[in-house]
């Protein structure tokens, strides 16, 4: 836990106040999880889907 506080106070986000961080990590997490969550539903059904690039 000591490397992640000294990594988010060396990093543009230590300088805001606590709830700044807090809202900021979690847009972050909300973000990695929708695309860890798109990537896993195109794993598992990208055999169905018909992609075509053009016209």
């Amino acid at each position: 836990m000591d490397v992640i506080n000294q990594i988010i106070q060396q990093s543009a986000i230590g300088a805001f106040s606590n709830a700044v961080r807090k809202i900021v990590l979690t847009v972050f997490l909300a973000i990695v999880l929708t695309l860890l969550s798109m990537l896993t539903a195109l794993l598992l059904n990208g055999q169905q889907i018909h992609i075509s690039f053009g016209y």
